[in-house]
């Protein structure tokens, strides 16, 4: 078994190849043995290696007496939900390898509750005792049970936002061959005034379009080129899972994450003034000051649902954000929703009766670099670095994910920026965001940054 699949958020490698069936049989015995579940809710994705996989990890569940509920080929989201809606359940496993191309598979966990088992909360204990098995059977294996959640999903998608209440919207989805082609039409044919058009529709684990990753700006040209031909007033994309969610506005201009937060989070906090949202170290200065105009408590935050979504129980917040599309809602458990950051964008859209372009425009003040990765030998020789170029008395340091400095001028407050370097959780690349007041400051100290990163 090939343990450097066990990643900070999740389970991911080249399948076959690092992910196979056997590592995923042990999988499903580690998870019965860390969670104590006598309940797995288990979903998939599209892709190729997904049915074999779901079928080991299944038998390593039943092995250990625990029952599976097999709730098919669904988003990410879709499994939060069950587990999390349904108290016959101790944990989860989806079966998805998210963005990545065809050739990965990966399997994300949670427990029963719907909170993630990741770096901090398991994944490592996951990892070990799935390398000690595989384990003896029990006398009596549970069953495989198969059920249909997707009613009782849309039911409760609708509780955030009342469809007679969107107004007529013309809109565009592209689902990037992912998951959420298999939701997406009898969600938005439940907003009667809403007329959509869909592109890369059919689930498809070849990618056939273009790679499922919404992130990317070059995914989303296709969408872009579409909204404007129909005139359409926003246009949506998703990732391979559905648990993150791409924006361009009726000119085909790109949304970015931090500012889709600060919309979100406006549209959220009426309900509850004071509420406490979370943004992460890579936002921009809009998105804090957006919630904070909006009556909200703005916290910084790490990157990454593995450290989100504990922060988000323990602060009691009702919404958090990330950079990289990934939108948390307290009243879902907790969880991504790719479907409820859609339905608010096109609920704050009726009820504003603005283009989506001028509703955005006043957050694009500052001058955001986006992110920038830099592969280096040694982290830490660059963090001493910047520690030593940055770290004086103008600068507020930040260290949780990474350093942040942020530089605020009381006196020439049009000279004030922030960057962000932080590790990759994922890959081994450190990454870079930096804003300032001015596109010239922000262009002279992306230069000066990737000098000190890459020398």
């Amino acid at each position: 078994m090939d343990q450097k699949i066990f990643k900070a958020y999740d389970i991911r490698g080249l399948a076959p190849g690092q992910l196979d069936a056997d590592t995923a049989y042990r999988v499903g015995q580690a998870l019965v043995k860390f969670s104590g579940a006598k309940a797995v809710v288990v979903g998939r994705d599209m892709r190729a290696t997904s049915p074999e996989l779901f079928e080991a990890l299944a038998r390593g569940v039943n092995s250990l007496g625990a029952d599976v509920i097999d709730i098919g080929q669904v988003t990410t989201p879709m499994l939060y939900f069950t587990v999390g809606a349904y108290d016959l359940h101790d944990a989860g496993a989806m079966i998805t390898a998210s963005h990545n191309p065809k050739e990965y598979n990966g399997i994300k966990l949670c427990l029963g509750d719907a909170s993630p088992i990741g770096a901090t909360t398991g994944m490592a204990e996951i990892r070990d005792l799935a390398a000690a098995g595989p384990y003896p059977e029990v006398g009596e294996p549970g069953t495989i049970v198969e059920t249909d959640i997707r009613s009782d999903y849309l039911d409760r998608l609708f509780e955030a936002v009342e469809p007679q209440y969107l107004a007529k919207l013309k809109v565009v989805t592209d689902t990037g061959n992912g998951m959420e082609g298999a939701i997406i039409k009898d969600l938005l044919d439940r907003c009667r005034r809403v007329t959509y058009k869909t592109l890369c529709l059919e689930p498809n684990g070849n990618f056939p379009n273009h790679e499922a990753n919404p992130l990317k700006e070059e995914t989303l040209v296709m969408l872009a080129e579409r909204v404007r031909r129909e005139g359409a007033d926003v246009g949506f994309a998703f990732d391979g899972d559905g648990d993150r969610i791409g924006v361009v506005d009726e000119r085909g201009e790109v949304v970015r994450g931090d500012l889709l937060t600060a919309l979100l989070s406006a549209e959220l906090l009426p309900a509850e003034p004071g509420a406490t949202v979370l943004y992460d170290v890579r936002s921009s200065m809009a998105t804090a000051e957006a919630i904070a105009a909006a009556g909200g408590n703005p916290v910084m935050c790490p990157v990454g649902h593995g450290l989100i979504k504990p922060l988000l129980r323990q602060t009691g917040a009702i919404f958090g954000g990330e950079l990289s599309l990934h939108f948390y809602f307290r009243d879902l458990y907790g969880c991504e929703s790719s479907d409820v950051a859609m339905l608010l964008i096109m609920a704050m859209m009726s009820r504003l009766k603005k283009p989506l372009s001028e509703i955005v425009a006043p957050l694009r003040r500052y001058h955001h670099s986006g992110e920038i990765n830099s592969e280096v030998a040694d982290p830490s020789l660059v963090f001493a670095r910047l520690r030593e170029s940055y770290g004086h008395e103008a600068a507020t340091e930040t260290t949780i994910d990474g350093l942040r400095y942020d530089f605020r001028d009381a006196v020439r407050p049009e000279e004030d920026w922030w960057f962000s370097v932080r590790s990759s959780n994922t890959e081994p690349l450190l990454r870079l965001n930096l804003e300032a007041k001015s596109r010239t400051k922000m262009e002279s100290k992306q230069e000066e940054l990737l000098g000190l990163i890459r020398a």
